[in-house]
């Protein structure tokens, strides 16, 4: 299917694909663009529908260290006029966008505050590290 876009949305599409970081990408198709590329194709998914909340579940999973970095420079760019929140279980990456981190376990708040006051409390070091 082919359909007609307006100049309004095709200036949104620009808008959006210079926010990800694919103008240069925009005549390539999907399934030929890297991992890291797919995950920041999917932020901008989220982006076309003017979000208030983006929700993102390990959006670093499979990725080499440089597009880790490129998406940690776009959270946290969007959360500039997003709220964000991410899933994610690589501490380093979380330690490179949190301004607020909360531990679950077993479906309920274990601990919440800054990256150094959650690793640093007791609980946390017993559940996640058997300490």
């Amino acid at each position: 299917l082919v359909a007609r876009l307006s100049g309004e949305q095709r200036d949104r599409i620009d808008e959006v694909l210079a926010v990800i970081g694919l103008q240069e990408n925009r005549n390539q198709l999907a399934g030929s663009l890297s991992h890291g590329q797919k995950q920041w194709l999917e932020i901008g998914m989220l982006l076309m529908q003017n979000p208030k909340l983006l929700l993102v579940d390990e959006p670093v999973a499979g990725m080499t260290h440089q597009e880790m970095d490129r998406t940690a420079e776009l959270l946290t760019s969007l959360a500039g006029d997003h709220s964000v929140v991410v899933v994610e279980h690589d501490m380093d990456f979380v330690r490179s966008i949190a301004r607020k981190v909360t531990v679950l376990h077993q479906g309920s708040v274990l601990a919440e505050g800054s990256m150094d006051e959650v690793q640093n409390d007791p609980r946390v070091a017993e559940v996640y590290l058997g300490e």
